[in-house]
């Protein structure tokens, strides 16, 4: 919980979901605090005392006044437990076993419980039977006290010694009153001690009762113990035996990438001209069994590949299948796995090929094989404290906030953006489709692809790049040439520009960063725009919300929620509405996604459903087609940041390459080739250098009140940066060397 009493707001993080709270009135503000502070400090309490339970059973009276109901609460409590343990089962039918059950059968058992609950409830009524004692021997020691103290008190002494004799009567009165008070002090010294005997055996009982019963106690939490310590020390049977699955299984799915990657690498390694020969060859062996090999000496043939690894196509390559899911909608899953069609996927594959076969060759540049890892893995980032860095900065923007070069990963914002084109052959294809319906159904998954490679990446954050800083990224391989710059630093704004034969992509993105205490918000500001000149189309659409959880403690995972809306701004026709849906703790479909490609009427023409990480379909539960598939992650992606094999690639250099490139090109910053190396130490120095060199800058451009203005970008009348059709033009002509450049590192 974080509270601004200057703006009178409250913010609280459930890790669940985040709430913001607005109070218009101080008084009103200030109850609220004081409730949720008092609520707050109540929880934790009651979570100190009961690590292990929700309500408490005590909350009520004291135990004496009221300890029928109590042990009637307790009771009924137990029962209620003992029915839920017998009835819980696990998905499938598959019941407790073995340690598990060991429990339920021990709250079976409850006659020591029963007996001491009898034993209390028994010393209730002695309770209340030695305060009746207590009662009765209060009153009469009230009512005869005195009489009886009047009765034994000795007449004064007369001069001499008397004789008694008839001659005087008062000496026989007086003898006979004292021998009647006598007689009345005796029988209720007698009565008193009679109460005071009933009293102390009373006290006995309670006493023996109470000590059986705390005996009864000892006993069953002995047992409970030491239930617990033979569960702890020896896991049982069925887990044993999960686990051994789970390894087996691994094992297994890392064989089947292994064996996908080789496919993947050889089909994108074929050259153009093998084309021809390879078909010759798969037409003469067609009906050839795959003989297994290892990896260096693998001669698959791409129909023998995606005949033999189809299936494990549709299943392994998604890091949280249907299957180990349970969702209810298992059977809708495979109804669509069984109608996808193998000539769709061999058509996806044909079109790569042909794409690779038909790059046109620009400045002479040679066809080279890119790496497959980085130079370095990741370091450990354990010994951060991140609780120390963020805990002043709870519901602020931190791309003010300086952080560790630990919690960065080798790449930055300019290069993030770029990995949204790595499933560009989604624009090609869409371009080449007549139907504008349809048109917008591959811009829709184009749009949602964007989002793919974030699933492995919430660990780490990109890099902020510096004022003026640049980024090229030109794919032969894919057909586009992408460049970006850092075109304002407060508020921080990246732009970008692409293009190809088929189309032009251009977006300027603001991105607020917002730590919650569990969470952290991180809300993007810009709309992304494509166009597709074959159609005269112009596509916009904006961002969605991203969240990171657990960010102090346990495992980071990446969420997105919110709602796309596509527009073609030059055609009505159609338009597309994209919801990323937002988890729930007891939900199974998380990270899903349900989109409708609506008409100019409203009419629902055609519907989307996925998982923004693994693949999209089109179409309905009968027969659907898969209109993306996210790539399989390249070996080791966990030691390496979690970057995809499109993202290892972006912060590669050679020497070709850095003749062509301008200085203030990200490949060339120092901390972030450091931290690629390996180097932290350096890394952290040279990251402090040049955040100190765009503050001096600033300073100087402040001072002669000059502002600051983008190379090659511009702003356009609706505020938007778009390209100023300079940067391609003098990379062509290497033209870079004869600007003059800022100093950025």
């Amino acid at each position: 919980m974080s509270v601004k009493k200057s703006s009178k707001c409250i913010d609280l993080d459930t890790e669940e979901h985040i709430y913001h709270l607005k109070v218009k009135s101080d008084d009103v503000f200030d109850e609220w605090v004081s409730k949720l502070r008092h609520h707050r400090m109540y929880r934790q309490n009651e979570i100190a005392m009961f690590p292990h339970e929700v309500n408490h059973f005590f909350s009520g009276p004291s135990v004496t006044d009221s300890a029928p109901g109590v042990l009637d609460s307790l009771s009924s409590r137990k029962r209620s437990s003992i029915s839920k343990q017998n009835s819980f089962q696990t998905g499938g039918n598959l019941s407790f076993s073995c340690g598990e059950i060991r429990v339920p059968l021990w709250l079976q058992s409850s006659e020591d419980m029963e007996q001491c609950s009898k034993d209390l409830a028994h010393c209730h009524s002695y309770l209340v039977e030695m305060s009746q004692l207590l009662q009765s021997m209060d009153v009469l020691h009230r009512t005869y006290s005195a009489p009886a103290i009047n009765a034994i008190q000795v007449p004064k002494p007369f001069g001499g010694p008397q004789r008694l004799h008839s001659s005087n009567p008062n000496l026989s009165t007086l003898d006979f009153g004292e021998e009647k008070n006598n007689s009345d002090g005796s029988e209720t010294s007698s009565e008193f001690s009679k109460m005071q005997e009933d009293l102390c055996h009373i006290a006995h009982k309670v006493y023996f009762t109470l000590r059986s019963a705390f005996n009864t106690i000892s006993t069953e939490r002995e047992k409970l113990k030491q239930l617990l310590e033979q569960d702890v020390a020896s896991p049982s049977t069925q887990v044993i035996g999960l686990k051994r699955a789970l390894s087996s299984a691994l094992a297994q799915n890392t064989d089947l990438k292994g064996r996908l990657r080789r496919i993947h690498a050889e089909s994108l390694l074929l050259e153009p001209p093998a084309a021809d020969s390879l078909a010759e060859e798969n037409s003469t062996d067609d009906n050839r069994p795959l003989v297994h090999q290892l990896s260096n000496e693998s001669r698959l043939s791409i129909t023998d590949s995606l005949s033999e690894f189809f299936d494990a196509q549709e299943v392994l390559l998604s890091p949280s299948s249907s299957e180990n899911e349970g969702s209810e909608d298992d059977s809708y899953v495979s109804d669509i796995s069984d109608n996808l069609s193998l000539d769709n996927l061999s058509n996806d594959l044909d079109n790569e090929r042909q794409t690779l076969g038909s790059v046109p060759e620009s400045g002479g540049e040679a066809k080279c094989r890119r790496r497959t890892c980085l130079p370095a893995p990741c370091p450990s980032s354990s010994s951060v404290s991140l609780w120390n860095i963020l805990r002043n900065n709870i519901g602020k923007d931190l791309s003010k906030v300086a952080m560790p070069v630990e919690l960065n990963e080798p790449l930055n914002t300019l290069q993030r953006l770029c990995e949204e084109l790595e499933y560009s052959e989604l624009l090609d294809k869409a371009a080449r489709i007549p139907s504008a319906l349809e048109r917008m159904v591959y811009v829709a998954a184009f749009a949602v692809s964007a989002y793919a490679s974030s699933y492995y990446r919430a660990g780490s954050k990109p890099f902020n790049p510096v004022l003026g800083e640049t980024y090229e990224c030109i794919r032969e391989d894919k057909g586009f040439r992408y460049f970006s710059e850092q075109v304002s630093h407060h508020p921080p704004i990246s732009a970008c520009h692409a293009e190809s034969e088929n189309f032009v992509f251009w977006q300027d993105v603001r991105w607020k960063n917002k730590f919650w205490g569990k969470s952290m918000e991180i809300v993007p500001i810009g709309t992304t725009h494509v166009t597709l000149p074959a159609f005269g189309d112009h596509f916009e659409w904006n961002k969605v919300t991203s969240c990171i959880h657990n960010i102090l403690s346990g495992q980071r995972w990446i969420e997105h929620y919110g709602e796309i809306v596509i527009k073609n701004l030059n055609d009505d026709s159609c338009h597309c509405k994209v919801n990323f849906i937002k988890a729930k703790y007891w939900s199974t479909n998380s990270r899903e996604i349900e989109g409708t490609v609506f008409d100019k009427s409203g009419k629902a023409v055609h519907r989307l459903f996925g998982k923004w990480h693994e693949s999209i379909y089109y179409g309905g539960p009968s027969s659907s087609t898969c209109v993306w598939r996210a790539n399989p992650m390249p070996k080791d992606y966990e030691q390496y940041y979690g970057f995809t094999q499109f993202a290892l690639e972006l912060n590669e250099i050679d020497s070709s390459l850095k003749t062509l490139l301008p200085p203030t090109d990200t490949r060339f910053r120092p901390d972030q080739r450091f931290l690629e190396e390996g180097n932290v130490e350096e890394a952290e120095v040279q990251k402090q250098r040049v955040e100190q060199l765009q503050r001096d800058r600033r300073r100087v451009l402040e001072e002669n009140n000059v502002e600051h203005q983008p190379r090659f970008f511009r702003k356009s009348a609706d505020d938007s940066w778009v390209s100023n059709g300079t940067y391609l033009e003098l990379r062509k002509d290497l033209g870079f060397s004869k600007l003059d450049h800022p100093v950025l590192w």
